[in-house]
């Protein structure tokens, strides 16, 4: 699957959360992307984690036993050794200045109960590229297509186009190979991976959800369909 973390230095998550079936959940989601997951229930198992083992980020509940989420945050940040360490804020708090006193009190980010979790891994990402921990993608261009890799956002023409988690990766991987026809069965192995079993027309519906979000009114359709042989990023001579 594309994002995919791999190599023997696979980054370490701390998952500081209280809630047993989310943390299940997390656990579940980070460890299927390739990171490393350590776990703390508490404010203050937490802070005994960090300085046994400095994690490469950290998601972290507000609301907690025995220290607050906050409390745990501004201890971190007083912490030389822990100064730098990217922390998400997780919390059911949704007034905006409880995210103003999340980010005052150190967090890099903070994001809503309940969420998504393709928009929890970007941001996770996204830290951790800012922190030099994964390297930076960065930008993927074909014709007036641009995609921000680390921002994770697509542009048309200047334009934001708005595509669903699986449009994305099938957009990703063809902007990498500009030009080239790939199979269904390609398309499905290296979009949704070789242990997920996927229907071969299953790519055409995604296919067609894609051709939707990035061709806008009068303007050229950049998927090629080859017939009898699949599918291509690659402009169609008029």
């Amino acid at each position: 699957m594309p994002e995919l973390i791999t190599g023997s230095a696979k980054p370490l998550i701390l998952v500081v959360e209280d809630e047993a079936p989310l943390l299940t959940l997390l656990r579940y989601n980070l460890e299927r992307q390739g990171f490393r997951v350590e776990e703390a229930a508490d404010g203050e198992e937490a802070l005994v984690r960090v300085a046994e083992a400095r994690p490469d980020l950290v998601l972290l509940d507000w609301m907690l036993p025995s220290l607050s989420g906050l409390e745990v945050c501004r201890q971190i940040r007083r912490r030389p050794t822990t100064r730098d360490l990217p922390v998400i804020m997780l919390t059911a708090r949704t007034e905006q200045q409880d995210a103003v006193r999340a980010l005052d009190t150190g967090a890099d980010d903070y994001i809503s109960k309940p969420f998504d979790m393709e928009n929890l891994l970007a941001r996770i990402r996204a830290l951790l590229r800012r922190s030099g921990t994964i390297a930076s993608k960065g930008v993927l261009a074909y014709q007036d297509i641009r995609m921000d890799q680390d921002a994770h956002r697509v542009f048309r023409g200047g334009r934001p186009l708005h595509l669903g988690p699986t449009e994305y990766r099938l957009l990703e991987f063809l902007l990498q190979h500009p030009g080239r026809v790939f199979s269904r069965e390609q398309l499905l192995d290296a979009v949704w991976g070789r242990d997920i079993h996927v229907e071969p027309r299953t790519v055409d519906v995604h296919i067609r959800r894609l051709r939707k979000a990035i061709n806008g009114p009068d303007e050229p359709d950049l998927i090629r369909t080859v017939r009898s042989a699949g599918y291509a990023l690659d402009a169609e001579s008029p």
